[in-house]
């Protein structure tokens, strides 16, 4: 099902209402693979309603009689599970998922686990699922080096088993380190439920603990959020929204949005029911440098804001991207081009984004490769032209409620 968005019409000092985000996906998925790390169950409290968490949430329940364990799109659950059940399960078990899910490789963390001990077979193209993991026997190894420049969910993985193994693990993570802040984000949750991780630059240590049961309450999502700072960038001067649930000190890397939505002209203020943003000025520049390799998932988001403010991009950091839901390189290229701009690589891991071109149609079609920030990403673009969105069911992997609380703030939505 595809959704036309028709273009809000509003006044110079229009103000949106208060939206209530979604809790933080990443945040959540932790705490479930934590909490089933443990002897004893986590009281979680506001859990993220996203699709990856809810299906992560099912498998885990199921994990006494499931043999086969679907994953179907969820690139964190799959990780996740990986290195869980090489510790976990007591009898063979398959991995799988959705056919772009066995298209996003999975093998350096599947080596590093065999360095460990885990006995992990591939069922079909070698270093991509499904996989058949079978009971952990023996640890053969304390301590293993992997890169920094894959997806920090691998080190999360490897680091929430590390306590429970016989003899801990060393993690030597070889410099550069990409989302960094989703690496401190498994450390501080894991601290929180009593794990010490000693930490000598790149190197944790973390010896062999028990979890402890925790009561902790989910953040709101700073991912989501950044939808929304993208439509006050995209308004007229003096609009503002309310984002409930943000935290000024929060765990989440997205969180890089503030500041790099400030350069565009928004500010974001906290309050004690979250973040007041408001649209303050017109960027403050034409041409930005923007590294994302602390905040990948926001690459879209702002790439697209930024070439309907006609703002130049020099770009390092997206290489994580090409092995996402989608390529979403590729995607953003081939979107881009429809309000004719471009996004080129101009150097290795080098990207340059030219805007000045950008220009609107009476109606444009977006195309989201089964991508959910493909869709939520090209949302605000409405406040500028009227859009048709492909596939609106992509939300529903992290954002359920997007498309009611766009209709909340006054984008009127039509199904096709």
């Amino acid at each position: 099902m595809n959704y036309f968005i028709n273009q809000y019409k509003s006044s110079a000092n229009h103000k949106f209402q208060t939206i209530n985000l979604p809790s933080s996906k990443s945040e959540s998925n932790r705490l479930l693979i934590l909490s089933a790390l443990c002897e004893e169950d986590f009281e979680i409290h506001n859990l993220s309603e996203a699709r990856d968490t809810q299906t992560l949430t099912r498998l885990l329940l199921q994990q006494q009689t499931n043999k086969t364990f679907d994953v179907l799109d969820a690139g964190t659950a799959m990780r996740f599970l990986t290195a869980y059940l090489a510790v976990s399960t007591h009898r063979p078990v398959i991995l799988t998922g959705t056919e772009r899910m066995q298209q996003r490789p999975i093998g350096t963390l599947v080596n590093a686990l065999r360095l460990i001990g885990a006995e992990i077979n591939y069922l079909k193209k070698e270093d991509y699922p499904p996989m058949e993991i079978k009971p952990f026997q023996v640890q053969k190894s304390g301590q293993i080096t992997v890169p920094g420049n894959i997806s920090s969910q691998y080190i999360s993985a490897l680091l929430m088993i590390a306590p429970t193994l016989p003899s801990g693990l060393k993690i030597d993570i070889q410099p550069p380190v990409y989302s960094i802040p989703y690496i401190e984000m498994t450390i501080q949750l894991m601290e929180k439920a009593g794990i010490k991780v000693e930490r000598n630059g790149y190197a944790l240590t973390i010896v062999p603990q028990k979890y402890n049961a925790i009561i902790h309450e989910v953040e709101s999502d700073w991912s989501a959020a950044s939808y929304w700072f993208s439509f006050i960038a995209l308004s007229q001067l003096q609009s503002e929204i309310s984002l409930k649930g943000l935290l000024k000190d929060s765990f989440q890397g997205d969180q890089a949005i503030v500041d790099i939505m400030k350069q565009l002209g928004v500010t974001t203020q906290f309050t004690h029911e979250g973040a007041l943003v408001k649209k303050a000025s017109k960027p403050l520049s034409n041409h930005l440098t923007l590294d994302f390799k602390k905040c990948p998932d926001l690459a879209q988001t702002v790439l697209t804001c930024c070439a309907a403010l006609k703002v130049d991009l020099e770009i390092t950091g997206l290489e994580s991207l090409r092995i996402k839901e989608t390529d979403r390189i590729a995607a953003l290229q081939i979107e881009l081009r429809k309000f004719n701009c471009d996004l080129i690589e101009t150097n290795e891991a080098q990207w340059s984004l030219k805007s000045a071109g950008f220009q609107t149609k009476d109606k444009i079609e977006i195309n989201t490769y089964e991508d959910h920030r493909m869709a939520m990403s090209f949302a605000p673009l409405a406040l500028m032209t009227n859009l048709a969105i492909q596939d609106i069911e992509v939300v529903n992997k992290s954002y359920p409620g997007f498309w009611k609380d766009l209709e909340s703030v006054g984008m009127q939505l039509s199904k096709k």
